[in-house]
């Protein structure tokens, strides 16, 4: 299956090749370039040896385009992007933004798919209004 990933602020396009390409940040500021795989479900990630990634650490997201925060405005702790499939129907794509933690979720009007390990963790998050979301 082939799918186009793309910054849902400027609509340029994330996947080159096959790598999702993302700009990162740490808490304490430092730069770097993660790349995570366009498969879903699949939680591999490269990045230079000098942009350390340390598990359980939250990393706010970038479009490498636009600069954007990627970083959900009321749940910082998922990465939104957006997706076409090869029908060309449009889906939101969460993802955590916190290192080790690997859920996925593919959601559509009210219809939502959850994938991975630790995908339980953020599942009411979707089930809630829009001005709630932020407190969790």
């Amino acid at each position: 299956m082939h799918y186009d990933y793309f910054c849902p602020m400027c609509r340029g396009m994330l996947r080159v090749g096959d790598k999702l390409v993302f700009s990162a940040k740490t808490r304490d500021n430092k730069h770097g370039l993660i790349l995570l795989s366009p498969e879903l479900g699949d939680y591999t990630t490269e990045h230079h040896p000098s942009f350390d990634i340390k598990e359980g650490e939250e990393y706010k997201f970038y479009c490498p385009i636009c600069h954007a925060k990627l970083n959900d405005q009321a749940h910082e702790k998922l990465v939104k992007i957006l997706m076409t499939d090869e029908k060309g129907d449009e889906y939101e794509i969460f993802f955590s933004g916190i290192a080790g933690e690997k859920c996925t979720y593919r959601v559509r009007d009210k219809e939502k798919e959850e994938l991975g390990p630790d995908r339980e963790k953020y599942e009411q998050y979707f089930d809630l209004p829009n001005e709630y979301r932020k407190y969790l």
